[in-house]
């Protein structure tokens, strides 16, 4: 099977008065698993449902290998793309067999290919089982089977794996992304779980309000953040926000040194810049001060102790220390000399 890749061109999307897309446009490259990450609401599931042909596009264009699939004027049904689709809940036909189900889109000729299918997925031997006969992680994989058994040039997966068991749900994703790499298979997956993400996806477009705010690597995406806010998705990093001045960062936790920031700060503003830092809960260090913060909770969690303190205005900050901490004790929050990432604030 040729695969392909999948290009978005300026589209643009509305529900009535609410706009959900505006001017989205990035190529998922063939043979490679690109995820769409965001919070609820931001359009992902809207670009996922243009290309399946569930949404009638309304500005732009979404290609195959650089042929136009879909525009305002053309809006071929689902059943007549050349893609599958894999949701949340796995929609299997709970009247038929797993077996039954693997083969529903294959033609008479193609039926024996079934068994094959059932063994890549792991459900060797369960094919005369009924949907309801096996768990919600066996469900899926016979799902992502009947998807792939056709031989679609791109597979679509909106949240597949958001309803199974926490426990399997980083095994059934890595088994997925080695089935679908050994395949070849173009993948566009729609996640808002950032660690999912960083889990399978070959790449990743980062989505905000409709549109896309960073498109890379894993990779690029943890190492150089657009953004404070996209840094803070990848890294577990909590955003502070400051004016800088030649004085230091000026944060609700107190003033901290220009050195405590990653990269050097040379070009100080004469007035009071805004900026938002990044900085890790474990790089910042505790020192007992009767004029510092005051706790608002100490969480012991093995080696690490897990502390909240207050600023002013009541802003938080979370510290990870190693050191023993006083619930009844006033800290100032230090951060370790080169820890802090800064973005300009937008």
């Amino acid at each position: 099977m040729h695969h392909v890749s999948l290009e978005f061109r300026h589209i643009a999307h509305a529900y009535g008065d609410s706009q959900a897309l505006g001017d989205v446009s990035f190529v998922a490259p063939a043979g490679e698993i690109t995820c769409l990450l965001g919070a609820s609401g931001c359009g992902k599931s809207t670009l996922l449902n243009l290309a399946a042909g569930l949404l009638k596009v309304q500005r732009g264009a979404v290609c195959l290998g650089g042929e136009v699939l879909a525009d305002p004027v053309r809006h071929p049904a689902p059943e007549h793309r050349p893609v599958g689709l894999v949701f949340q809940d796995g929609a299997l036909f709970p009247h038929m067999t797993i077996a039954q189900n693997v083969g529903f889109g294959l033609p008479r000729d193609r039926q024996s290919e079934v068994t094959g299918w059932l063994e890549q997925v792991g459900l060797a031997g369960l094919g005369a089982r009924y949907p309801h006969e096996l768990s919600g992680g066996q469900q899926q994989r016979a799902a992502l089977a009947r998807a792939m058994a056709p031989g679609p040039k791109v597979l679509l997966m909106d949240e597949p794996f958001a309803s199974v068991d926490i426990v399997l749900r980083r095994k059934l994703r890595r088994d997925c992304r080695m089935l679908l790499r050994a395949a070849g298979t173009t993948t566009l997956l729609v996640t808002h779980d950032p660690a999912e993400a960083l889990d399978i996806a070959d790449r990743i477009a980062v989505m905000e309000h409709g549109r896309i705010v960073q498109f890379g690597t894993p990779a690029e995406l943890h190492d150089a953040p657009a953004s404070a806010a996209v840094g803070a998705i990848f890294s577990g990093a909590q955003i502070v926000t400051a004016e800088v001045s030649a004085h230091g960062f000026a944060t609700a936790f107190g003033v901290w040194p220009l050195a405590t920031a990653k990269e050097a700060v040379t070009a100080v503003p004469s007035a009071r810049a805004g900026v938002d830092l990044l900085v890790h809960a474990d790089r910042l260090d505790l020192v007992a001060d009767s004029t510092g913060l005051t706790i608002a909770d100490v969480h012991p969690m093995g080696e690490m102790t897990r502390v909240l303190l207050e600023g002013a205005g009541g802003a938080q900050i979370t510290v990870e220390t190693t050191a023993k901490v006083s619930p009844q004790g006033r800290y100032r929050v230090m951060p370790q000399p080169g820890s802090l990432r800064t973005f300009a604030r937008d």
